[in-house]
């Protein structure tokens, strides 16, 4: 029984440090071009974003070209960030619905076609919630925090177990449901069949009966 609480703690522990990964990502635009990104996130979750376009030539302002546009939106359709034309910026939202949100990232047209090196970063719970801002004053304060910032971490995960629970039922459910139209279509196709195989055995008969061959 002890060993298997090390396991579950060391498990946990485990979990809490790689929930704080940086979910940062770089990547490259072209000119006229459309980029989108996906996260699937929880309802009720807390989420923030930052995106920046590098500028090629820090000595100097950025060029007209090396603008964007940026569109957040949930797998139903409604929009949570819209931004025109802009070279950096940030959004934070909770999440009312589960599922995918997608970011997807625009690059206004321009004749020569140049490449946009991008800069995002997008993270989800834990991760969102800024614990730097924090102050800190005494090394009992710095591991009250910490553990705070475990508690905060294991609930998250022990939501996120339950949410994947939910989503594995329900895929039960629809598989279920599948497999249960399929076996009506199988049944149906079946007595289909044997009602064709009737018609003809007959059809055959009458025809056979009307030359008298039998």
């Amino acid at each position: 029984m002890v060993l298997q609480s090390l396991n579950l703690c060391t498990i946990l522990l485990f979990l809490a440090i790689a929930s704080q990964v940086s979910q940062s990502l770089h990547f490259e635009l072209q000119s006229g071009r459309t980029k989108c990104i996906s996260e699937d996130i929880k309802s009720n979750s807390m989420t923030v974003g930052k995106y920046t376009v590098v500028n090629p030539n820090e000595a100097h302002p950025s060029p007209p070209s090396h603008k964007i546009s940026i569109r957040v939106t949930s797998s139903y359709g409604n929009t949570y960030h819209h931004a025109e034309g802009v070279e950096s910026g940030q959004f934070a939202f909770t999440a009312v619905e589960a599922g995918d949100y997608m970011a997807c990232f625009t690059a206004v047209d321009h004749k020569p076609e140049v490449t946009l090196s991008i800069d995002f970063d997008w993270r989800t719970g834990v991760q969102s919630k800024s614990w730097s801002s924090v102050a800190k004053k005494s090394q009992v304060e710095v591991m009250e925090f910490d553990v705070k910032r475990l508690i905060e971490t294991v609930n998250s995960i022990h939501e996120e177990m339950f949410y994947l629970r939910e989503r594995e039922e329900e895929m039960q459910n629809l598989n279920r449901a599948t497999n249960s139209k399929m076996a009506w279509l199988g049944f149906l196709s079946l007595f289909v069949c044997l009602g064709v195989a009737g018609m003809q055995f007959l059809h055959l008969k009458t025809f056979f009966e009307k030359k008298k061959v039998i």
